[in-house]
């Protein structure tokens, strides 16, 4: 069960509305249905002059992170990361959003689903009881794969437009560095769930510690400006700039000598270790957990009944 929302469902809804079509966008929780998948590339890749172009490609639903497209993803940094002729990484988003987050209400959520192809030495958590099930999901898909990523030698530029919102934050955070489009916007609002922010807890190390405070308790939009500002974004650019500004930045990167550019990113990865970034994680994601246990004794459900709809409406207002 995601902490996430989709904001895109809400779009959906709208569009769909203003058509004069009842679509059902949000399926029961729980329900063990088996997931519809929109395309059979949720994930595209691409490589050129160095660079590994890794596009989410779920544009319909604002490119909301089901499983399919995680470990999609996964399966496209693993080939980056062992083709020589790649020197960098650059992850966008199709359609008009970077990410709405984590999936919790398109026909292709798939929670409830087994997986045999996992990653990491985790149980598999379909089936499991209780708490134990999104513990176990989550220590996977989200906490898990998200430090993967990182830990990956080449560098990894985003280019971000329109939404990033919670998920869509723990995609762009993995990566060394950030160009946002003008339209781009960020925020966190998982807290209204009573959740104490996504699984991967980067919050006091991408922003000053007040305004990680801030961006957290009020799950307000962040514009792309101020993200720049505070330091959480390289550059700002015009949307019609984005790609190319993105690509050129990968490519110089992909022009220095491989090993040096390797141990410089595990430098930096290191300090940031010192500084207590892993050691947060581990603390926050067990917090994270006891929160989704908690609502599951209150509502019987891990994010306290909300909805997409719900979330989105509020950051809305």
């Amino acid at each position: 069960m995601s902490t996430c929302y989709h904001f895109c469902c809400v779009l959906a809804h709208s569009r769909s509305k203003a058509m004069g079509k009842r679509v059902a966008l949000f399926k029961p929780r729980g329900e063990m249905a088996e997931p519809i998948y929109e395309t059979d590339e949720p994930v595209l890749y691409a490589a050129e002059d160095g660079v590994a172009r890794i596009t989410l490609n779920r544009p319909r639903y604002g490119n909301a992170q089901n499983g399919q497209m995680l470990y999609a993803l996964d399966a496209a940094w693993t080939r980056a990361t062992a083709d020589d002729a790649v020197g960098a990484i650059l992850l966008s988003g199709a359609g008009r959003h970077f990410s709405g987050g984590h999936d919790i209400g398109t026909p292709g959520r798939d929670a409830e689903c087994s997986r045999e192809d996992r990653r990491l030495l985790w149980p598999d958590h379909a089936g499991k009881p209780g708490a134990e099930k999104a513990y176990l999901r989550e220590q996977e898909l989200y906490l898990g794969l998200c430090r993967r990523w990182r830990a990956c030698p080449k560098p990894a530029v985003a280019a971000v437009h329109g939404a990033c919102i919670a998920g869509g934050l723990m995609l762009a955070w993995v990566c060394d560095i950030i160009v946002a489009a003008e339209d781009a916007y960020f925020s966190d609002p998982v807290l209204r769930m009573g959740i104490p922010g996504v699984e991967y807890f980067a919050h006091p190390f991408e922003l000053p510690p007040r305004v990680a405070r801030e961006f957290l308790f009020l799950g307000e939009r962040m514009e792309a400006r101020r993200a720049h500002q505070l330091g959480m974004v390289n550059r700002v650019v015009p949307a019609d700039r984005l790609a190319n500004e993105a690509f050129a930045i990968a490519r110089r990167i992909a022009e220095l000598p491989r090993f040096g550019v390797a141990l410089a990113k595990q430098a930096f990865n290191a300090q940031e270790d010192l500084a207590g970034k892993r050691g947060t994680m581990e603390s926050v994601f067990h917090m994270h957990h006891l929160a989704h246990a908690h609502n599951l004794l209150l509502t019987g459900d891990g994010i306290g009944g909300a909805t997409a709809r719900d979330l989105a409406t509020d950051d809305n207002a």
